[in-house]
């Protein structure tokens, strides 16, 4: 037991570590921090670097479920500070566009993976898993990125974060309809029973947020809390109680803590949860965007699983700058924030590793595909940095 804890801390010592590092680096050459940190975890993780370096018999960086499971931790700080830069009139002022392009988000990637893999000679359980990987956007990434540019407070971030939701919302409700395709047969499931699940889903997110808005600020009121660091600690309580809650009624802990921070975002506490949680933030965020690229595998890679992964992030890429640029530019009628939404929204993160894990441990998916797909992950989460770097620096020469 001594021995595994020390490996776990180890291992989050050295891939938060190698975050810091390539995050200066990243800094001083002008390139997304998120994406250096993505890097980090890459280079030293089991499957790389860290595979050749020894500690008691084992890599230096391990990938228990404790270490990952602060990953998971860091997505929720994330998602919080995504949250706290949301009011819930904002997000209620653009439901119709957010649910338009996160609908349109998920629906878009799920059936042209469908069908594309199908093509490929998957059978309909698997092409369904790969769809359904292809389907969630990673918020955190995305937050990530809009707030290391400052543009978190632009039309079309507002609309990324409400499409996000949105469509980690609908990705959680297909992966779980998926799952029952999966355990039922495809003769054994209804349309009817694909609405049920969907529909709960949503009714279960929209009773979480509008609890969180009523009974959070209450809760956190700063005359009821005198002793030091009370606000901050029943604050960090409430949405780590509101990401469980989450995750026990089937969504995913994200949006528990988003729900949270958006509850929290007029209330006379705002400036100083905000001052905290981006403390919190500068450690809990690099170790998880470092926990999301040591995951992937380098030594499953072989001309096939490249082939396949070509074709999974071709559909991952087009997917989403179609299913959520083109409705985007109905609301924005601007071409260009549009285009950012799309770009945006092409990161994958947590759901798909999930989806991707899934399918392995059922034995539905072989271990190349599984491959693919975690690449899918990481290859996309490297990409939409870059591209949306690109983009406002295309706009900063244009206004120059």
């Amino acid at each position: 037991m001594e021995s595994h804890f020390v490996q776990v801390i180890i291992s989050v010592c050295v891939l938060l570590f190698a975050a810091k590092i390539m995050a200066e680096i990243f800094v001083r050459i002008r390139l997304p921090i998120v994406l250096g940190e993505l890097l980090a975890g890459m280079i030293v993780g089991p499957f790389a670097i860290g595979a050749f370096i020894m500690f008691q018999g084992e890599s230096l960086v391990v990938l228990t479920d404790e270490v990952k499971m602060l990953g998971e931790i860091g997505a929720i700080v994330i998602l919080f500070m995504a949250g706290l830069e949301m009011t819930p009139k904002e997000f209620i002022r653009g439901g119709k566009a957010s649910v338009t392009v996160g609908a349109l988000g998920v629906v878009v990637p799920f059936f042209i993976g469908f069908f594309i893999f199908q093509f490929f000679g998957f059978d309909a359980f698997q092409a369904m898993l790969v769809a359904t990987a292809l389907t969630a956007t990673s918020i955190a990434i995305s937050v990530q990125v809009l707030s290391e540019f400052g543009k978190l407070k632009t039309p079309e971030a507002r609309l990324i974060i409400g499409a996000a939701v949105i469509d980690d919302i609908l990705a959680i409700a297909v992966l779980s309809v998926v799952t029952s395709v999966g355990g039922a047969g495809m003769d054994g499931i209804e349309i009817t029973e694909v609405v049920f699940t969907i529909f709960k889903v949503l009714a279960f997110f929209a009773a979480m947020a509008v609890a969180a808005i009523f009974l959070v600020p209450r809760l956190v009121n700063s005359n009821r809390w005198k002793a030091s660091g009370s606000i901050e600690g029943v604050v960090t309580a409430s949405f780590f109680g509101a990401a469980g809650v989450a995750a026990w009624i089937g969504l995913s802990p994200i949006l528990g803590s988003f729900v949270v921070g958006m509850a929290l975002s007029t209330t006379k506490v705002f400036e100083r949860v905000e001052h905290y949680i981006g403390k919190l933030g500068l450690i809990f965020a690099p170790l998880f965007f470092a926990i999301i690229g040591a995951q992937v595998d380098f030594r499953g890679i072989n001309s096939e699983v490249l082939l396949i992964g070509v074709a999974i992030i071709g559909v991952a890429v087009f997917s989403k700058l179609v299913g959520c640029g083109l409705p985007a530019w109905l609301f924005l009628r601007n071409k260009a924030q549009s285009r950012r939404v799309g770009i945006a929204m092409i990161s994958r993160g947590e759901v798909g590793l999930i989806v991707a894990g899934v399918g392995l441990s059922s034995g539905v998916l072989m271990p190349n595909i599984y491959t693919t797909i975690v690449i899918m992950v990481a290859v996309t989460s490297l990409i939409t940095p870059i591209w949306l770097k690109l983009e406002y620096r295309k706009d900063k020469t244009i206004q120059a």
